[in-house]
């Protein structure tokens, strides 16, 4: 064969557009010739032809071949990128990764890949340049670099700089927020927000659409509103999780269940709630599975036998199609999301076909939106009627609270004192231990109002920095609240913050985002805690706990019932005494710290899940049934001392 003219002739094929006649050409000259150009020819054949990942296999072989061409090298990763070939795409980026750190387009499939993996180390380098990337994926996947760390100050320096640069720029506005948040500089808050309000106001979503849906919850209380915060995530093909469903799967005696997250080490606060749970799983009916992409130092802090939660597979390293294989190989039949859109996520896995039942649970408040779900495990309070058309996902709604907490393993109050902790002995402790993203400009109004209206009282605040202390500061004292009025405090160890939460007499919980495990601790402290009526499922947490712990009094109606009550209260310290009582009679009767009776009431929603699905139903709204009302404590407090000690 002459080579030359066998390429002409594929050549001229591939300029008429007659692809399939050049392919043919170009295969009998592989047999002769694989020189660069002709790898080149041939990718670039196959790109028209649809064939795209041999197409990158193509550019990849041109590209290695002495003198390395980056320039076929980066065709290569873009298309291995594009059709997901994740290991194929790192291998290539491994040889043209300082031409990454100046090209948008490669920085943003390596840290896409290096996301989905949690190589945080790898990461840093790539900011820059994706915040001055030409499309708006380039930017919302730095705006996702820039708010891994809150508190770095280079990440808080980029942001302030793009923002000064680009005031109008949605993206960059929507990031300066989040860090104002944090530090809680109200100020500021109030300042940008109010082009984002008054185009809300005006029906507008453009600062919404593209807005961190974590993020999100913490200015906009509207469940309306909030389905529309997707950020970098895209609509599910039509019919995808129908095609999933129907999908064969056989079904085992014991019903397979994975549970999806980063969280799996004692100390995190969702394995705080549930691990309990997870040893109680009767497995005489069910066989559980953690797919686990946690961080290992976290696990490796303390010596902890993993086995008793369930069988751990290791999908750190796997690509998500990997980890959607890893699943689906051991034939699970519910796969539980615990993450959502909250930090560290790999709910993308949902979208590679894991398992025929697939359900969001705990980790975020509100519809995970573009994931492919099933189902929504909540309860009456947080998942009420008429949020039914706000979500995508059917919900199943659990009896009395859809929060687990572990009675077992959560340390009891010591005695401890209020000068240990800078308190005033005889002074009428409001408290809020709820991070300072939560604090929003109208809440901390409502606190001065309410300190301003009572006597003798003073405001028990956790602050994340020095700088988030001076900041609300600056609004408090605008109120004219006096510095002896508001103590400040800062994150202490585990067991001492259970200690101190007794020390406070009211909690003051925060709106649009509640405490939701903070709010658990201070009742299973003895800490009464204040909450309102929310208008999402986010807002709507801390009442759904005072309920399953019994003291209902606790929500008010609205904002202006809220500080009344707290006011109130402050003058009525036999009823604060009254509601302490309650909670500790409580605490091992009603069902928000009944470990056991949660567990049978989740394992009747999952077979309530597998029954539809085997019987070829589509997933419909489900509400599981109560256990009667149990009368006697479940654990006594020598039986949880002795817990704790064990463990």
């Amino acid at each position: 064969m002459n080579t030359k003219n066998a390429f002409v002739t594929a050549s001229n094929f591939y300029q008429k557009g007659q692809y399939t006649r050049a392919l043919e050409t170009l295969n009998e000259l592989m047999n002769a010739d694989r020189s660069p150009k002709t790898y080149v020819l041939l990718a670039k054949t196959l790109v028209k032809l649809g064939f795209k990942a041999d197409a990158a296999s193509a550019y990849e072989l041109a590209g290695r071949q002495p003198p390395r061409r980056d320039d076929y090298l980066r065709e290569a990763l873009l298309l291995h990128g594009e059709c997901g070939n994740d290991d194929q795409a790192l291998a290539v980026g491994s040889l043209i990764l300082p031409l990454a750190f100046k090209d948008p387009e490669l920085a943003y499939i390596l840290c896409r890949i290096f996301l989905s993996r949690q190589q945080k180390e790898l990461l840093s380098g790539f900011k820059t340049v994706l915040v001055e990337g030409p499309e708006l994926r380039h930017r919302l996947l730095a705006a996702k670099l820039l708010t891994d760390d809150l508190h770095d100050d280079g990440n808080r320096h980029i942001v302030a700089t793009l923002f000064k640069n680009y005031p109008d720029n949605i993206i960059f506005r929507t990031l300066y927020l989040i860090f104002a948040r944090e530090v809680s500089d109200l100020a500021l808050v109030e300042k940008h927000m109010a082009p984002i309000n008054a185009s809300l106001a005006q029906g507008k979503l453009e600062y919404v659409i593209p807005d961190n849906p974590f993020f999100h919850l913490h200015w906009c209380g509207d469940e309306a509103v909030n389905k529309y915060a997707i950020h970098d995530t895209l609509p599910l093909p039509a019919g995808h999780a129908e095609a999933r469903r129907k999908m064969p799967h056989s079904w085992n005696d014991k019903i397979r269940i994975g549970y999806l997250s980063s969280d799996f080490w004692p100390e995190h606060a969702t394995m705080k709630l549930m691990q309990r749970t997870l040893e109680l799983h009767d497995r005489s009916r069910f066989e559980i599975f953690l797919f686990d992409h946690s961080d290992l130092a976290s696990q490796n802090e303390k010596p902890f036998d993993y086995t008793k939660w369930g069988t751990m597979v290791d999908i750190r390293t796997l690509s998500d199609q990997g980890a959607a294989e890893a699943i689906r190989s051991r034939n699970i039949d519910i796969l539980i999301d615990l993450k959502g859109h909250t930090k560290e996520s790999r709910a993308r896995i949902l979208n590679h076909v894991c398992a025929p039942i697939q359900v969001a649970w705990l980790g975020f408040p509100g519809t995970t939106v573009n994931f492919d779900l099933d189902y929504i495990i909540g309860d009456h309070y947080v998942l009420p009627e008429h949020s039914k058309p706000h979500f995508h996902e059917k919900f199943c709604r659990l009896p009395e609270c859809y929060q687990p907490n572990d009675p077992m393993y959560r340390p009891k109050p010591r005695p401890t004192t209020r000068a240990q902790h800078g308190l005033p002995e005889d002074a009428f402790v409001f408290a809020s231990f709820n991070g300072n993203r939560k604090i929003t400009p109208q809440m901390l109004d409502v606190w001065a109002n309410i300190l301003k209206r009572t006597k003798n009282s003073v405001l028990w605040l956790l602050c994340n920095s020095a700088r988030a202390e001076a900041n609300l500061w600056v609004r408090l004292e605008a109120h004219g609240i006096n510095r002896k009025r508001v103590v400040f405090t800062t994150r202490i160890r585990y067991e001492d913050h259970i200690d101190r939460q007794q020390l406070a007499d009211l909690g003051l919980d925060t709106v649009p985002v509640n405490g939701h495990t903070t709010t658990s601790e201070q009742l299973w402290g003895g800490l009464p805690v204040l909450t309102m009526k929310g208008t999402n499922f986010a807002s709507r947490v801390s009442e759904s706990l005072l309920n399953a712990i019994g003291v209902p009094e606790l929500v008010a109606e609205d904002v202006k019932a809220y500080e009344d009550m707290a006011v109130e209260l402050a003058s009525q310290p036999e009823r604060v005494a009254q509601f302490k009582d309650t909670l500790a009679a409580n605490r091992y009767i009603k069902p928000l710290f009944d470990a056991e009776r949660f567990t049978h009431h989740l394992e009747t929603a999952f077979e309530m899940m597998a029954a539809r699905a085997k019987q070829g139903l589509a997933p419909d709204h489900m509400d599981v049934a109560a256990l009667p009302t149990r009368t006697e404590p479940f654990m006594t407090e020598d039986q949880n001392a002795a817990s704790i000690a064990a463990e």
